[in-house]
């Protein structure tokens, strides 16, 4: 069709009528931007008096969200009728292919100074939350004990991941359809535990990875989780023989391709954080208070299979104001560590300085809103797109700028203090543990001029 031609659709009964240009705005890899490709058998013709036709296609769907669509399409904006469900609109765009689209008008690029509250969701499983973590395409799923409940971006639950009363310890999506979860082996019990791939969608088992030591397959207990760029999946392991250390297996096929054993003074098997650092070509273990006495960070080569680089607060002098590192992020830079204590100071590790200690700075106390006879939570951090975030009791702090200067502060009515908090598919959604409810912070879109 030339562009700018005219196409007519019958949806549902009611015609529209539109251009190839508009069109062309859906993108060729939905239903409607895939009517210019020139393989379609269906094109206009023409009429008696030699005029071109207007091509004309019937879809039997729903059309009132097809009005909604086609001008998201001509002008770039989303509005909604009052008496139109969005999970109507949402279905409808997933038949076209404009989720993106939907998606984009919804809600902007992540902005952590922009954020705004979209929604809080009301947990279902009983006690606290292990941990929340958001999905490649904008949803997410919490870890509840032996269970993992999954949303998808429209914050509708999908059938959860059960591991029959197994402890959940880590989960992490590999993408959008698969998810890894790792869990506590139970003493007694033969093949538990471990780690697995599921169905983000539906829930099923897609594989297990095993733990092989001698060529002998071994149960263990998996803990933090990461994995790289390329074709790599990384766990903290132990097993019933003290075979402590990190799990190596490879994405495409599953099989264990590598395992780091836990070297003398180097705590890796308990690990709470790992975090690939695609530039240093390493992985950042960190095994943190309370879970160990003493906090170890340390960087690992599997190529010369060695610490490059490494800290510990082991044999630091004690004192009535001694500082606990509680979490650990590697900056976005790759120069240096983040860490935080129960005083809530971040504190600075230089990656490039093997002997160097903790630079702290005590600006995050002024956001410590900890209410009195209110339980706490260990706080937490992430870094994206330059920002530096941090949950400290009920609210999320926003550090930005090469100094990371306080810059905004997130903070909901209720729901208690924030026990774990995740950013991905442009959202943040922070887990709090009294009332068992996540919250979705959203940036809204710029402005149509």
């Amino acid at each position: 069709m030339a562009g700018g031609g005219r196409v007519r659709f019958n949806v549902g009964g009611q015609v529209f009528e539109t251009t190839t240009t508009t069109l062309a705005n859906a993108g060729r890899d939905s239903m409607l931007g895939a009517l210019l490709d020139s393989s379609w058998n269906v094109s206009s013709s023409s009429s008696g008096d030699g005029a071109a036709a207007v091509a004309e296609y019937f879809i039997d769907r729903n059309p009132a969200c097809f009005a909604v669509l086609l001008d998201l399409l001509r002008t770039g904006s989303l509005h909604v009728p009052p008496h139109l469900p969005e999970k109507l609109l949402h279905r409808e765009a997933l038949y076209y292919g404009l989720l993106d689209h939907v998606r984009a008008a919804r809600w902007g690029a992540f902005d952590g100074d922009r954020l705004r509250l979209a929604a809080s969701v009301p947990g279902r499983a009983p006690g606290d939350g292990t941990a929340i973590r958001a999905a490649p395409d904008g949803g997410c799923c919490v870890a509840h004990g032996g269970a993992v409940r999954v949303y998808n971006w429209m914050l509708d639950e999908r059938r959860p991941v059960s591991l029959d009363h197994s402890q959940v310890n880590d989960a992490a999506y590999l993408d959008a359809a698969t998810l890894l979860v790792a869990a506590r082996e139970r003493l007694g019990k033969r093949d538990d535990g471990g780690m697995a791939a599921f169905s983000a969608v539906s829930g099923e088992l897609r594989h297990r990875f095993r733990v092989a030591h001698g060529r002998q397959a071994k149960s263990f207990t998996a803990g933090a989780l990461a994995f790289d760029q390329d074709a790599s999946v990384f766990a903290s392991c132990k097993g019933r023989l003290n075979e402590y250390g990190i799990g190596v297996w490879d994405r495409a096929t599953g099989e264990q391709a590598d395992f780091f054993y836990e070297p003398p003074g180097c705590a890796l098997g308990d690990a709470d954080k790992l975090q690939w650092l695609e530039g240093t070509n390493a992985l950042m273990v960190a095994t943190l208070f309370p879970k160990a006495d003493n906090c170890f960070i340390g960087l690992l080569d599997f190529r010369g299979k060695n610490v490059v680089w490494s800290w510990s607060d082991a044999g630091a002098a004690a004192s009535h104001d001694d500082k606990r590192v509680l979490h650990a992020i590697a900056m976005e830079d790759e120069r240096s560590v983040c860490v935080i204590n129960q005083y809530d100071d971040l504190g600075f590790l230089d990656l490039r300085n093997g002997a160097g200690g903790v630079r702290w700075s005590s600006r995050s106390k002024l956001m410590n809103r900890k209410v009195p006879g209110e339980e706490s939570c260990y706080p937490k951090l992430a870094t994206h797109g330059g920002q530096l975030f941090s949950s400290m009791n009920d609210s999320i702090s926003v550090f930005s700028g090469p100094e990371y200067v306080l810059t905004s502060t997130l903070r909901r009515s209720h729901g208690g203090a924030i026990c774990d908090f995740s950013i991905g598919g442009d959202r943040l959604f922070a887990l709090h543990n009294e009332e068992n409810v996540f919250d979705v912070w959203e940036t809204p879109p710029p402005p149509i001029i």
